[in-house]
């Protein structure tokens, strides 16, 4: 009985193409909405985690001032370099901590120039940032206290300044002084928030502060803890130990602050969740529209055929074949709608991915999803119009023309 219905509901469909084309339309367009929608949302937010693992890994970024931003730091004194040597030497859990001095300048190399940031760091910078040497070496311990003119320089400085050349051992101009290439730092690609994190040149801290800065002040000091350390108890403890260096009053508020930059990421991914999640709610809309589409065929194909439904009736059918065999066409239209959806939709999450540049993420779950709810939406729309069919009067029904 189930293959009998099962034929007869596709030779209806196949007998009305264009009109089941129509009415399966709005299912296609939902079911694709949705999954499209929520596939980029993923995949943005798989991008912007992986954008703030980039900038180091289980890192606390130390700033003076109460809040971040320009002008965050309210006049609060900056840090020094002993701050560095005692949060590494005196905190457990921590693997690594580099000062950070940072600032743009003007960058010659030949006949060309470029404005780039230079960062004035220790060789710890490259533990706490996660950056790996392309080429070259870092700084040694002689060339840090010395304060030499040595630089390593990111891949977009190396492109714009060098080209296709190599720049190991070549001069770079900085400000009024020279330093050598001893590095190419791999590339990392955008933060976040949109910065260039390869157009960026390292210099020894010493070095930047003689001659770039010309004050041992520094702004930021990154701390990277332990993949097995209590986050919130190194933050803590970092907190305490600056305060007592600093010589604050235990009733004096802190004048820096402590950024865990995972805090950060689930901050962010949890607004893209959200926005993914209404998105997807938004778009599934769509395939509410397409239930009441295929609904409102179903009632015209009921009318249509009622005769038909009259003879089956009178010869002996029951009331739930006819009940079953509308049911199936009804199921048949929203699942060929919903498999034609998931099939636009990779289609669409593909190129909209790469157009937006995050990663496709293929997510069985949600295809499945969708195209189970499609079938649902075909039976919760179908079985009005197929028991309006069941119910008619056998006698009622022969009679029309």
């Amino acid at each position: 009985m189930l293959w009998n219905s099962l034929l007869l509901a596709l030779r209806s469909i196949r007998r009305n193409l264009m009109r089941s084309f129509l009415t399966v339309l709005g299912i296609v367009i939902g079911v694709s909405a949705v999954i499209t929608m929520v596939t980029l949302g993923q995949g943005a937010t798989r991008a912007v985690q992986d954008q703030i693992a980039s900038l180091g890994s289980n890192l606390l970024q130390v700033r003076p001032g109460q809040r971040l931003g320009p002008g965050g730091d309210g006049g609060a004194p900056t840090f020094v370099e002993g701050d560095a040597q005692a949060i590494a030497t005196q905190i457990g859990g921590v693997r690594a901590v580099a000062p950070e001095v940072r600032r743009g300048v003007t960058l010659v190399q030949g006949a060309r120039n470029w404005s780039s940031s230079v960062v004035g760091t220790t060789a710890a910078y490259f533990d706490t940032n996660n950056w790996v040497l392309a080429d070259g070496r870092r700084f040694d311990e002689a060339e840090e206290r010395a304060g030499a003119s040595v630089c390593i320089v990111g891949a977009t400085v190396r492109r714009e300044l060098f080209g296709s050349a190599n720049p190991l051992g070549e001069p770079l101009r900085v400000r009024q002084f020279s330093c050598t290439v001893i590095g190419l730092l791999a590339a990392k690609g955008q933060a976040a928030m949109g910065l260039d994190q390869d157009d960026v040149v390292l210099l020894p801290l010493r070095t930047v502060q003689r001659r770039v800065t010309g004050s041992t002040r520094i702004n930021t000091l990154l701390v990277s803890m332990r993949d097995d350390s209590d986050p919130a108890r190194v933050k803590a403890a970092v907190a305490q130990l600056l305060r007592e260096r600093r010589k604050l009053a235990d009733d004096e508020p802190d004048n820096f602050n402590v950024l865990d930059t995972r805090q950060i990421a689930q901050t962010l991914s949890g607004t893209t969740e959200i926005m993914t999640t209404l998105l997807g709610a938004v778009a599934a809309v769509s395939l509410l529209v397409g239930g009441i589409g295929i609904m409102n065929i179903m009632l015209v194909s009921v009318t249509e055929r009622t005769r038909e439904i009259g003879i089956r009736l009178a010869i002996g059918a029951l009331e739930r074949e006819v009940l079953l065999q509308f049911l199936i066409e009804a199921v048949a239209l929203a699942a060929m709608g919903g498999l034609a959806g998931v099939l636009l939709a990779a289609l669409a999450s593909v190129g909209l991915a790469a157009l937006m540049e995050v990663p496709f993420l293929f997510n069985a779950s949600i295809n499945g999803l969708a195209l189970g709810f499609s079938a649902a939406i075909g039976v919760l729309f179908g079985y009005f119009p197929a028991r309006r069919a069941a119910r008619l009067d056998p006698i009622e029904a022969l009679r029309r023309e």
